[in-house]
């Protein structure tokens, strides 16, 4: 065995200045037999001042310390302690680790030292990979003290995920004193990056440090990126479905974070691994590189299955009335799109022609606001058709809403976007017999879960807005009424994703209410027809809306449709066109995915 004083005791002889002069000398690999020893100045410099001060333990002290180190790892790798340490708690909460989620954990254990990025498609748990994962260190001892960064939406998920599938006791940040106080904690990026919370955490040196959704450190010069290298960890997850999204220098920023020079400088990458930012060179040696830090596994078989999805579009036929109140409110979008106030920021017209499809409530408030701001007269369009929203009793979607509950007898969420349609539905079904339930984005955490446990427990109908919904899961529903559509098709899959996926047992269906002769029809024809939104792999179309690039939202780029053209061809003719671009783009993707991981 190599004993370290033919390394160390050589060089204390070197002065301070020798250390100045021989700078380049500490930053090559020094071979001695099967070891590699690597320096860096500055960690040269701390280690000989160490020891020059003698602030180190005996030779026993180290023999007895390897010992213990051995006999924490007698079972070795190739056996999970947590499989056997968890069975039974997996059983109660009814949680069966898949065999691809095994072999990711074991190989991030055995072959990558705890260094990985997780990069399975969306929805094959890669949450309960990190878990399996530092569980497995904490019961071997090897780690005590963890840092879990995530979106803010997400921490509250990331607890409960911890604590009811292994038994791990977790913090969340709340404040300047828990960084250093928690053992385990999980905190919000946005907060820990800021200060006076990023200098504290730079002091502190973490066992493990876990970041879910890796892929916003793409840019290694943003504030977050920075933050994130300085952060002290022995070993490091990066959990993120989407390691490449624009070019091959965002994986290479990504796993410099991991493992600094696992890929050299970035010239040298360039040079060796692109043809084009979007377009590798020598793939199969990339491939080789990357299989060392990065594991993705995708659907299909020895993965998940997932249950089937049935989307039921529902006509919904305006009566007379809500149908004239229609006409009228989208001639008045049309006409405000010209004016001053509406020219540069057309977000209050795309907010109005989406409420007048969900509710004419939702839409009477929104045209209050309008009024209010803008200081219109008393006789204005906009008063009058104030005055004619209040004057709508009758609700065609609310007609469909409380036949198909009617029917299904089970537990149903039903998504809307706008508060104001959220209280109109859940009048309309408690006074039809119905119990119902409401989430919106003003609760406390607390109270989310505790509605949530409830709905589980005694079933119901869950109103929820989309702010309401975020961060929880609801595996034990499997019935989704969409109330009014989204433009946005990402915040629709998003809303399905709360029941449709892992741990799913039973197929889903989704209930999409559109409204007929209006532009929900149009975007389902889009979404639906044109481009089978909701037969796309979860995750996918996400991808396909960051390539194409676009200097507009995707709201924006139907509105414009919406205003510029006035008949139903030519309206339909435009999606065809922005359906082909969004095809043609899934082609190119799935053309050029690289074949890297």
């Amino acid at each position: 065995m190599l004993d370290p004083s033919q390394i160390i005791i050589p060089l204390l002889n070197y002065s301070d200045q020798d250390l100045i002069e021989s700078e380049e000398v500490f930053y090559d690999p020094i071979q001695l037999e099967h070891y590699t020893v690597e320096f860096s100045l500055s960690g040269f410099r701390r280690i000989i001042r160490e020891l020059r001060q003698r602030n180190f333990d005996d030779l026993d002290w180290h023999r007895l310390a390897q010992t213990a180190d051995e006999l924490s790892l007698t079972h070795g790798f190739s056996e999970l302690l947590c499989v056997s340490h968890l069975a039974e708690r997996w059983q109660q909460v009814g949680v069966i680790p898949y065999p691809h989620q095994i072999k990711t954990a074991e190989k991030v254990l055995r072959e990558m030292r705890g260094q990985a990025i997780l990069a399975d498609e969306v929805g094959l748990g890669k949450t309960i990979e990190a878990g399996i994962i530092i569980k497995e260190y904490l019961l071997r001892g090897l780690v005590k003290r963890a840092l879990i960064l995530v979106p803010a939406s997400l921490c509250w998920q990331w607890y409960q995920e911890l604590y009811e599938k292994f038994d791990i006791q977790a913090g969340i940040q709340k404040s300047e004193w828990d960084w250093e106080h928690a053992d385990i904690l999980i905190a919000s990026l946005d907060t820990a990056k800021r200060e006076p919370h990023a200098e504290i955490i730079k002091n502190i040196p973490y066992d493990m440090l876990i970041i879910d959704e890796a892929h916003k450190l793409k840019n290694n010069n943003t504030a977050a990126w920075k933050f994130v290298n300085s952060i002290q960890k022995k070993y490091c997850l990066m959990l993120t479905a989407t390691p490449v999204q624009n070019n091959l220098k965002e994986l290479y920023n990504l796993i410099t974070l991991l493992k600094p020079g696992q890929l050299g400088s970035y010239r040298k990458f360039k040079q060796r691994f692109m043809l084009d930012l979007r377009t590798p060179k020598n793939p199969e040696e990339l491939r080789k590189l990357l299989s060392s830090v990065l594991i993705r596994n995708r659907r299909g078989e020895g993965t998940v299955q997932f249950t089937k999805r049935n989307v039921y579009p529902i006509l919904v036929e305006l009566s007379p009335e809500e149908k004239a109140l229609y006409d009228r409110i989208t001639n008045l979008i049309k006409a405000s799109s010209k004016l001053t106030p509406f020219q540069s920021n057309i977000l209050p017209l795309i907010t109005l022609q989406r409420e007048v499809c969900s509710s004419f409530y939702a839409a009477g408030l929104t045209l209050q606001k309008i009024y209010q701001k803008h200081n219109l007269d008393s006789d204005s369009n906009i008063v009058q058709l104030m005055n004619e929203t209040v004057k709508i009793r009758h609700n065609s979607k609310c007609d469909i809403i409380e036949k198909l509950a009617a029917e299904i007898q089970d537990r149903i969420i039903i998504f809307t976007e706008y508060r104001a349609s959220q209280e109109y539905i859940r009048y309309r079904l408690e006074k039809a017999g119905f119990r119902t339930l409401a989430f919106d984005g003003s609760l406390s955490r607390g109270r989310k879960q505790w509605i949530r446990y409830i709905f589980q427990k005694e079933g119901g109908i869950l109103v929820s807005t989309e702010s309401g919904g975020e961060g929880l899961n609801f595996q034990f529903c499997n019935h989704v009424i969409n109330y009014d559509l989204p433009w946005n098709p990402m915040r629709l899959e998003q809303r399905i994703g709360r029941v449709h996926r892992l741990g799913q047992t039973k197929d889903v269906h989704i209930y999409n209410l559109v409204t007929k002769d209006t532009i929900e029809e149009h975007i389902m024809f889009l979404l639906h027809e044109k481009i089978n939104m909701f037969q796309m792999v979860l995750g996918e179309l996400d991808t396909i809306l960051m390539h194409l690039k676009w200097d507009k939202s995707f709201e924006s780029q139907l509105m414009d449709i919406f205003l510029k053209y006035s008949s139903r061809d030519e309206i339909q003719r435009e999606l065809d066109l922005l359906g082909e671009r969004i095809l043609e783009t899934r082609s190119e993707i799935k053309k050029h995915e690289w074949n890297i991981y």
